[in-house]
């Protein structure tokens, strides 16, 4: 499966707990991206956890094969857009996830997710694994 990605946290969960078809997407992709807004996700996640010092180094061991992106206007621009968008259609999602989608806009990405409710935001390519 070539390409390039933007893993949303529940990939990135799947991931780390050895989804067979999930790795070896992820295997097989040319390049894969995490966002700040899966980042702190995940971190939030690792220090509420019973294992936080492992899940910590496992985030960590994860983020040094992945592409960071970090937010900056652009990305607060396009968040913008994509909120007020759902907002007229009456079709609100979560906010960590419109954070997401505007990173996967902002740099072209196709966005790995099992989350439906990104079907909502219009021209964000999408694809679940």
């Amino acid at each position: 499966m070539n390409g390039r990605y933007l893993l949303d946290t529940n990939i990135v969960i799947a991931a780390l707990s050895d989804d067979s078809d999930v790795v070896g997407n992820i295997e097989d992709a040319d390049e894969y991206f995490v966002s700040a807004t899966v980042l702190g996700e995940m971190l939030y996640g690792a220090h509420h956890s019973a294992n936080a010092d492992d899940n910590n180094r496992r985030i960590d061991s994860f983020l040094s094969k992945a592409g960071f992106l970090a937010c900056d206007q652009t990305t607060a621009e396009m968040y913008g857009e994509i909120k007020t968008e759902l907002r007229r259609k009456g079709r609100p999602i979560p906010d960590n996830d419109i954070w997401i989608a505007a990173s996967a806009k902002q740099h072209s990405l196709t966005l790995v997710t099992r989350d439906a409710h990104f079907d909502d935001v219009d021209n964000l390519p999408l694809i679940r694994w």
